[in-house]
């Protein structure tokens, strides 16, 4: 109702200023004044409250999409930390200047203990940021009923509501394993910086629908950041090989899923309607070999990539060897240079974040 009556009373307002206009425009014809000169202000500041209303209009149906879709919406409240231990490379904490950290203005991260048969509303992280708005961390979702609940690495920063399925950070878990260990899901699942790949199987459940926005960041050893956002982003089941398909995409680190450049570069490399590949599976398109044993990585491999995040863990950036089995984001950095972080995270594609913007900070 409050909707309604503001917007009829901004049409009043824009009648009125319509005939005034009109008014001051007659007036200026009969005395040979350039209409172009005397209205071209008012029409511009009138075309920039009709943009801004159009503006609002948008945020509103997000709004009530969001509302209908979740059942639920609470105004943002920052998270208020629960201990004070020192975590110098933890998400928002700060040096002062004596050399101490600063934790005054910190969201820390609380372990939590593995999923069990415990009672869990939330699917996802999004709905647990909707539910609570707690601060980042390791969560049970389940994202079907039938389904026992599992740890996921939820990201309440970034706008907030995203749930992690892939982080590299330091190199200590291998991540050259079978094809058993990436349909479970391995690594650490205890501090916020762990590595993990949170299982093929639970990246289904999470992605199966599509309807999803997922976000990609890496950084370089230069610590130069980039990213890059793939709508509709989902797998298919393990009887299909866990399939890849994903939509549009959009960011600064170029589409390297899609391998890049031309048609030569897309027929090699796109990972669009690419199977899973481990060292023990090989599903790729790759006649004289197989991706996954030559790059030391599961993945979703053509003949071979110009994208590979699960690849083998350099210190240096730039790497020799036979293979481009690094870390690697062909359009960013190159095939012959490993990143030193990678997250992939996923999240609904309407969806109202804490930052206002729907697609995180950006």
């Amino acid at each position: 109702m409050k909707v309604g009556l503001a917007a009829g009373c901004f049409v009043l307002r824009v009648m009125s200023v319509s005939l005034l206009l009109a008014l001051v425009c007659a007036m200026a014809s009969s005395t040979q004044l350039s209409t172009k000169d005397l209205c071209g202000p008012e029409v511009a500041a009138l075309k920039r409250s009709i943009k801004k209303l159009e503006n609002r209009l948008l945020i509103g149906t997000w709004q009530v999409e969001h509302l209908q879709t979740h059942k639920y919406f609470r105004p943002f409240q920052p998270a208020v930390p629960d201990t004070k231990d020192e975590m110098d490379t933890a998400p928002g904490v700060n040096q002062n200047s004596s050399g101490t950290l600063d934790i005054s203005n910190t969201t820390l991260m609380i372990p939590l203990p593995p999923a069990g048969n415990i009672i869990v509303h939330d699917k996802d992280c999004s709905e647990l940021f909707d539910r609570l708005r707690p601060p980042s961390g390791f969560y049970r979702i389940r994202p079907k009923s039938h389904q026992e609940p599992f740890l996921a690495y939820c990201d309440m920063e970034d706008g907030g509501g995203w749930t992690v399925f892939q982080k590299r950070r330091h190199g200590k878990v291998d991540f050259n394993r079978d094809w058993v260990d990436y349909r479970d899901g391995f690594g650490d699942f205890k501090l916020w910086n762990d590595e993990f790949w949170l299982g093929n199987e639970h990246m289904y459940s999470l992605l199966s629908e599509g309807k999803n926005l997922v976000k990609i960041e890496l950084k370089d050893w230069e610590g130069k950041r980039t990213y890059a956002f793939y709508e509709n982003f989902r797998i298919t089941d393990e009887a299909d090989k866990y399939r890849l398909h994903y939509g549009q995409y959009s960011g600064k680190a170029g589409d390297a899923l899609t391998g890049g450049g031309g048609s030569v570069e897309q027929w090699s490399a796109s990972l669009s309607g690419m199977q899973f590949s481990t060292r023990d599976q090989d599903n790729d398109r790759y006649l004289q070999g197989s991706c996954a044993q030559e790059n030391e990585a599961g993945w979703w491999f053509n003949r071979c990539h110009a994208a590979n995040l699960n690849g083998k863990f350099y210190r240096t950036g730039k790497y020799k060897g036979k293979y481009d089995n690094g870390l690697v984001w062909g359009t960013w950095r190159g095939l012959w240079y490993s990143l030193r972080h990678t997250t992939m995270k996923v999240r609904p594609l309407v969806f109202l974040d804490a930052v206002g913007s729907g697609a995180g900070e950006i």
